[in-house]
């Protein structure tokens, strides 16, 4: 046993109770995974708000003071500790693991050390998408101004910015090179004609693509030849465009390589946008839209072009389906929600590619406020088309979704007269619509505003909404009807066929209770009105309680009834 490893242990185990990037857990026979995995971002964090090398969780030791070992028999039998690295990994942003794990036999028993890494400068680390921080010895999500702090840092590197040591002005693809000029000077009018009065060299450097001459990796990314992408290596900068049927299989590809200022227009020129129609309100004869609108489509390419994570050496794909494109990047999402990037509407205030993201801005393919996603809601708003879509679920890549068809008309006919509702109004019903989850906070907002009805998780648009969309038997077949129509029903039909069990029972109402209410609900409705009705002595059973019991009348019912 190492002796330095040792002096740690009892370093830490010094330590006052209210430290918050050492946390000590007795253990004795076992240990939660999930708390394992909450420990490891809480520390993490905590590691980074403290300024520490590194946090620590150690197992088999008394979590008071004076400390105590009492050993600790986690992980004792195969496979022990081999692999929960991994599997720590697997559920973490950016695979954030343990530095290190230690085994320490001591007099009075066995202890582990989780040697845990602090959080990413600019990024807190989150487990199973959760951040979590430590108040004294308790773990709970991290703190919003916490996470705040966090992501206020500046990264120590900025890999964009990175010089290719090997690479020369003549690695650059000359077309690209006049193209960016054309953009700079359209970003940039009042200094158009003193543009064309510098050589490549002076406009790469005010244009922010290089520095003093030299050549950075968003510079080979931006504008470099084709061949001269292994100076990025082993980062890549690569697209692929890919056109699946509605089986998903695919039916065509194609790959895409530097310059990436060039890369985009050939990218778009593959996308099928075909003229799209559909009915509105406002007037009889049908609209002719195309099914993307151009601009959506670029912003989106661009964004995974600025966010990639080029370090993983992974590609950027579109996936072209029949009726939808599907934009997908390396790398987490780092306002953390978007409705986070839509309320903001303000530049990040940390960028992955931060140099690379500012010479996008230079040469007009970003925007500069970071209202980019806030724009492509409107975009898609204003078009009565369905939202873009944001699939944040997995950790460490992006999805963007845009649907290039109406999924509902009758829907969109009352987005088209409801011009009066807030986009994050929109964003919450376009959720509803597509059957998506919704916050609370959201499901609160669209009650306050008679939007929705029904019960969490089923609710729908309620009458309010329906008035204007059209869509009242859609509103009544998802309301209930009253009890009494229950009643009647069961009661008509044991009059006509004298007795019926309960698969009889359940055939005769499930289609007809409401839609906002899941199968199991639906069963729990229909055992409680047979109680009900049982109760009020209209009905009975024969052959006592077991499954052939069959259910018959007791009397006919009153008038009325």
């Amino acid at each position: 046993m190492p002796e330095d490893l040792l002096n740690v242990l009892y370093d830490l185990m010094s330590l006052p109770t209210e430290t918050e990037w050492v946390e000590f857990k007795e253990a004795k026979t076992t240990f939660n995974f999930d708390e394992l995995g909450r420990n490891v971002s809480a520390l993490s964090n905590e590691a980074n708000l403290n300024e520490q090398p590194h946090g620590w969780l150690v197992l088999g030791v008394t979590d008071h003071v004076p400390r105590c070992i009492v050993g600790s028999n986690y992980c004792l039998t195969p496979p022990g500790l081999d692999n929960l690295k991994q599997k720590i990994a697997l559920q973490t942003n950016h695979n954030v693991t343990f530095s290190s794990i230690h085994e320490i036999d001591t007099d009075t028993g066995r202890v582990v050390m989780f040697k845990i890494p602090p959080a990413s400068r600019g990024i807190p680390t989150t487990w199973r998408r959760i951040a979590y921080g430590r108040i004294h010895d308790s773990i709970s999500p991290l703190a919003l101004h916490e996470i705040e702090q966090i992501r206020r840092q500046a990264p120590f590197l900025d890999w964009s910015a990175e010089i290719c040591g090997a690479a020369t002005i003549n690695d650059l693809d000359h077309e690209a090179i006049a193209f960016a000029r054309e953009k700079y000077k359209e970003k940039h009018p009042e200094l158009a004609e003193e543009v064309d009065t510098w050589d490549d060299t002076e406009f790469l450097n005010k244009a922010k693509i290089c520095i003093n001459g030299q050549i950075t990796n968003t510079a080979i990314i931006l504008l470099g030849k084709s061949e001269s992408a292994h100076f990025l290596s082993p980062a890549i900068a690569h697209i692929t465009w890919v056109l699946t049927d509605k089986d998903n299989t695919d039916r065509d590809f194609a790959h895409f390589t530097v310059p990436m200022i060039l890369a985009v227009d050939r990218v778009y020129a593959r996308i099928r946008n075909l003229t799209y129609r559909y009915i509105s309100d406002e007037t009889l004869f049908p609209l002719e839209v195309s099914q993307y609108d151009p601009w959506v489509i670029r912003e989106a390419l661009h964004n995974c072009i600025a966010h990639q994570d080029y370090r993983q050496a992974s590609r950027i794909t579109i996936t072209e389906q029949e009726d939808s494109i599907l934009f997908t990047n390396v790398g987490d999402f780092l306002p953390g929600t978007v409705e986070a990037a839509i309320e903001r509407d303000s530049p990040p205030e940390f960028y992955r590619n931060r140099y690379l993201a500012d010479a996008m801005v230079e040469l007009k393919m970003i925007d500069t406020i970071g209202s980019g996603i806030r724009r492509m809601y409107r975009k898609q708003r204003e078009r009565n088309f369905p939202l873009p879509d944001f699939d944040l679920n997995t950790p460490g890549i992006v999805r963007v979704g845009i649907t290039g068809k109406v999924i509902d008309e009758k829907y969109t006919r009352m987005l088209i007269r409801r011009r009066d509702l807030e986009l994050m109004d929109v964003v919450a019903l376009d959720k509803v619509q597509k059957g998506y989850p919704v916050t609370q906070e959201e499901r609160i907002l669209l009650r306050e505003k008679k939007l929705i009805e029904g019960r969490y998780p089923r609710i729908y648009v309620s009458e309010y909404v329906a008035a204007d969309t059209d869509t009242r038997a859609e509103y009544i077949r998802k309301r209930s009807f009253d009890i009494q129509h229950f009643k009647d029903l069961v009661v008509s039909y044991l009059k006509k066929y004298r007795e019926a069990d309960r698969k009889d029972i359940d055939t005769l109402l499930m289609n007809k209770v409401s839609d906002a209410l899941d199968d199991k609900q639906k069963h729990l409705f229909i055992k409680n009105l047979l109680q009900q009705m049982r109760h009020e002595g209209i009905i009975t059973t024969t052959g006592g309680k077991t499954r052939s019991a069959k259910w018959i009348l007791t009397k006919q019912p009153q008038k009325g009834r």
